[in-house]
């Protein structure tokens, strides 16, 4: 049978397309293009190996880096002993921050003498016409690791340590890759000129980082002197405080014009500048420099010391903590704290209980019933007074009485009147209630009416029935 004919005009399937595949040449080429490249890289990095690497002055580099290591090592145990008697440790709580440090640069003796040794020889190599890359990248190296460490065992902050590390880094990397220059000079570059001073971007940062050590150090040397005013007993706790406040200060406002100057900035150019800013502060923090001024007046005079047990006109009580420039610090027998600016003590009444004299007379008002016999209600509040460990006994002139001071609408109006003793005046609120307490025991004891408020009713006209319970039937009569 006749296979049939396709029609005309009906879809035939197109003959599937022929595969390019690459010639041989081509692929052959690409291949011989690919060897050379490998060739000539390999060739480029035996050149580098044998022209940089293999050469006498990295020998002598690696040499004397592995005699500096060895070296280190074996000073490290003397130079530990030796500093640990040249350098002995104080009292933990005199100094706790110098410890600290000593016990740092003992730890750090080896690195030390590294990294001594290796700028001495990287210095060296480069007088006798030597390359010293790679000693200079490990001394940057082991001087950035030993200054991170130092500060952060000065620093315990983390953010401040973790900035410092980041700082520290960078500068070495710079160094090493022979930047630092050069970075340097783009800081520099960046500059703005008031009058006849330049100011760069580089200036400014050196200044905030030196002004930064130097206040580090001025706080450092400012809690050392005031920890040495403290133990000392020749100034009252108020000049200690005055003269610990005065001395930190000073030691700031003398590095902030350290720091300053030694970064080339002219202090007489800005004296127009600064004092158009102190006009503003003026303006703007009177209230701050109140305080201030407050502050050293209380300390000079010494209306209030460091122990007093003040009263505010709140009626807020406590005993007095810290004076410092700006506030006082003040805790109350139930152990809050509170932060009074100074200027209040200036301008405002304030009670000082232990001015003067430490002992303090208090008045506990009682009432009985009237008709009680007045000498048993004395013996009564005299025992009272006895049995409470807070009273002065046994000093002429200050004996414990007790006072009939009032008519009352329903009682007779006693005072127990007692000195206490100078441990008793800081707990006003804890010793009036011991006294009350003994009070109504004595009270009791002698069978002393205490009277509750009573009133007569008089009737004028009219009838009103009362209904009187009897005790003994407990029947009820109307009348």
């Amino acid at each position: 049978m006749p296979a049939p004919t396709p029609t005309p005009g009906a879809d035939t399937a197109a003959p599937p397309p022929e595969a390019h595949l690459p010639e041989p040449e081509s692929v052959s080429k690409a291949l011989d293009e690919t060897v050379d490249t490998a060739v000539d890289w390999t060739g480029d990095a035996l050149t580098f190996v044998q022209e940089k690497v293999l050469t006498l002055d990295v020998a002598l580099e690696l040499s004397i880096l592995f005699a500096v290591g060895v070296i280190a090592y074996t000073l490290a145990r003397p130079g530990k002993q030796l500093l640990a008697r040249v350098w002995p440790a104080t009292e933990a709580w005199r100094l706790p921050t110098i410890n600290m440090l000593r016990q740092v640069v003992i730890n750090l003796v080896a690195p030390l003498i590294a990294v001594v040794l290796l700028w001495f020889s990287a210095s060296l190599l480069s007088q006798l016409g030597h390359t010293s890359l790679i000693l200079t990248a490990a001394a940057s190296l082991l001087n950035a690791w030993i200054v991170i460490r130092l500060f952060s065992a000065l620093v315990p902050d983390p953010f401040w340590s973790k900035a410092f590390a980041t700082v520290a880094w960078i500068i070495a990397a710079l160094n090493i890759l022979q930047l630092l220059d050069p970075t340097v000079a783009f800081l520099d570059s960046i500059a703005l000129r008031l009058g006849d001073m330049r100011l760069s971007l580089y200036l400014i940062l050196k200044a905030l980082l030196f002004a930064a050590l130097l206040l580090w150090l001025a706080s450092l040397v400012a809690g050392a002197v005031n920890s040495r005013i403290k133990r000392t007993g020749a100034f009252t706790p108020s000049v200690r405080t005055l003269i610990g406040q005065t001395v930190r200060l000073g030691l700031l406002t003398v590095a902030i014009m350290i720091a300053v100057n030694a970064v080339g900035v002219d202090l007489t150019a800005l004296t127009v500048l600064f004092g158009g800013i102190g006009v503003g502060i003026g303006f703007g923090l009177q209230s701050v420099f109140s305080n201030l001024v407050a502050g050293i007046i209380l300390l000079s005079e010494k209306s209030i010391k460091v122990g007093d047990f003040i009263e505010l006109p709140d009626g807020t009580r406590g005993s007095v903590r810290e004076i410092t420039i700006r506030s006082t610090l003040i805790t109350t027998n139930d152990n809050i704290d509170v932060l009074v600016p100074n200027s209040e003590f200036i301008s405002k009444q304030m009670t000082n209980w232990t001015l003067r004299d430490a002992f303090r007379r208090l008045r506990i008002p009682f009432g009985v019933a009237y008709g009680s016999d007045k000498e048993l209600v004395r013996k009564a509040g005299l025992e009272a007074a006895e049995e409470v460990s807070h009273t002065l006994l046994g000093v002429k002139g200050r004996e414990p009485k007790v006072w009939l001071v009032g008519f009352g609408d329903s009682s007779l109006d006693f005072e127990l009147v007692v000195w206490l003793q100078p441990e008793a005046v800081l707990r006003p609120a804890a010793v009036n209630a011991d006294y009350c307490w003994a009070i109504e025991s004595a009270l009791r004891k002698y069978e002393i009416e205490i009277p509750f408020p009573q009133r007569d009713l008089h009737i004028r006209s009219g009838q009103l029935p009362i209904v009187q319970e009897s005790k003994e039937q407990g029947g009820e009569e109307k009348a």
